[in-house]
């Protein structure tokens, strides 16, 4: 980021400049931007007097853009040095695939009197109804743009998997990626981190060092044909001093992507897990993987890896509830305490997400099982209750302004409420605990990040199952990030008590304005 220059010209508008390139087309380099956004600013009279530019970094998530991070911090602490911002066009500002987000972030330099003019398009942003639709709709279309181009990508790279050819990702111990031209020629083998430089060029599978081979090769028969676990084997090979392919020791999961990774019988898997538009990663059932079976020389035979396969799949087959719970007592019969990390150490134990999943917390499992740990972990309920009541009452809160006609636009990100594009609100739900003598208290803590207009405060009652009452607070009235109410509060507080958030809901309340005749 650029520092603010020394001299302003007194009669020109300080302005600073956005530019972002991910690795799309030359056209969007930020060279080719700035000198868009200069010849704009020289026509409307202002000056470049900042520079905030993110190289490389993907417009689909604020996370890694730290320019645009900081111009927006430096916006909403006030007096940033300058009094717009240009930017190329709506696509540089972000391909945000939820177009409400895009208009979150240019709302706050908006709201902090800043406001955000598109070098290169077509239209004014000045706030008016063509500019607000057509901005919309730009910004609906930067969006599908990364969703045709993710599409495009994934076929392309699922045909050169059914042609043979590896996608991305290491080769995995035993194994090396080997660089060959367009003729099927071998360039060399590709170092770790290294990739192609032409387009024509692909990359395949072949043998590692023969050592490596042969290691691969020795881990599946301790496995079939001697019984030894993962563990086991991991701690052979580690006490032999031999290392994975990424220079690390050996552990019961290295072990078992060995055992069941396709690509030590040649096949060409693809798709296993997918990350796709900067989404939560998932994995995917087998019927969506894309393979080219026999596409790489193998290490291992078929009938030794499906014969792997097959004793794992045997040893993880579905548990009844009471085997499950069972096999956590007999682990508890051999340590004093359970923790998660413990579970999912041991040998023949369902994974402790397996737990959480089949009885909703480590907790209930742990009461199943006879274990009651030292700590009271009872706090990891209510806060599971709490979570939950959250999004309901948000829900509700949605629905009750939908009905009396506002305009309420939720950033799905930190759930901030814009209401009728005149203010915002956020929702905090604080725990009640009991103090030593029976009183009541609850402690607040407010996200200093979003600063939200209105700040609904949802107390719980004792039980922590339903809420008590609702306060309020407007942010000139909320001077610290944590707060300690107590049942009553003084006049100062209390003034923003409500027992229900029906002139929260009323506030937002559309009427007709009354027209002189």
């Amino acid at each position: 980021m650029d520092q603010e220059q020394p001299t302003t010209r007194p009669d020109r508008i300080r302005a600073a400049q956005y530019v972002r390139m991910s690795t799309e087309h030359q056209q969007y380099s930020t060279e080719n931007q700035a000198d868009v956004i200069r010849e704009y600013a020289a026509k409307r009279g202002y000056e470049i007097v900042r520079t905030y530019a993110d190289d490389g970094k993907s417009g689909l998530k604020m996370e890694g853009r730290d320019s645009l991070r900081a111009m927006i911090d430096d916006v909403q602490a006030g007096n940033p040095g300058f009094d717009a911002i240009l930017v190329y066009d709506v696509s540089r500002w972000g391909r945000f695939q939820d177009t409400d987000e895009s208009a979150y972030y240019e709302y706050l330099c908006k709201r902090a009197g800043i406001d955000v003019h598109y070098c290169a398009e077509q239209f004014e942003n000045d706030g008016g109804p063509a500019a607000t639709i057509i901005k919309s709709v730009k910004r609906v279309m930067a969006a599908e743009y990364s969703r045709e181009l993710s599409s495009k990508v994934f076929k392309g790279q699922c045909k050169l998997i059914e042609l043979g050819y590896r996608q991305g990702g290491p080769a995995g111990y035993g194994l090396r990626r080997m660089l060959i031209d367009h003729t099927h020629k071998e360039k060399g083998v590709l170092g770790r981190g290294e990739k192609k430089s032409l387009q024509t060029d692909r990359v395949i599978l072949v043998h590692g060092p023969e050592e490596e081979v042969r290691n691969v090769q020795w881990i599946y028969q301790m496995f079939i044909r001697e019984g030894r676990s993962e563990r086991e084997i991991a701690e052979i090979l580690n006490a032999r001093g031999i290392l994975t392919d990424l220079g690390r020791p050996w552990t019961r999961g290295t072990v078992r992507e060995v055992l069941t990774n396709e690509k030590y019988i040649g096949n060409n898997v693809y798709n296993r897990r997918s990350f796709k538009l900067k989404k939560k990663r998932v994995a995917n059932t087998p019927d969506m993987w894309v393979r080219r079976e026999g596409a790489f020389q193998p290490i291992i035979s078929p009938e030794d890896f499906y014969t792997a396969h097959g004793i794992i799949l045997a040893r993880t087959r579905r548990l009844t509830d009471d085997e499950m719970v069972e096999r956590l007592r007999t682990l508890l019969t051999k340590h004093s305490i359970l923790s998660s990390f413990l579970i999912d150490s041991a040998e023949d134990m369902p994974a402790s997400s397996a737990y959480r999943t089949r009885f909703g917390s480590l907790l209930r499992a742990y009461q199943l099982a006879g274990y009651r740990p030292d700590r009271d972990y009872s706090f990891l309920e209510i806060n599971r209750t709490i979570g939950q009541l959250h999004l309901q009452l948000l829900d509700d809160v949605l629905r009750q302004l939908g009905a009396v006609g506002a305009h309420v636009t939720r950033d799905v990100a930190t759930n901030l409420l814009l209401i009728n594009d005149a203010y915002t609100a956020s929702m905090v739900l604080s725990r009640c605990r009991q103090t030593a003598g029976g009183m009541l208290r609850w402690l607040v803590r407010i996200d200093g990040t979003l600063v939200p207009d209105i700040t609904i405060l949802v107390r719980m009652d004792a039980t922590n199952k339903q809420p008590a009452d609702y306060y309020l607070l407007p942010i000139m009235d909320i001077g610290a990030p944590k707060l300690l109410l107590c049942e009553s509060n003084g006049v100062h507080l209390d003034t923003y008590q409500f027992d229900n958030l029906n002139y929260f809901i009323l506030m937002a309340k559309r009427r007709k304005i009354e027209v002189a005749a």
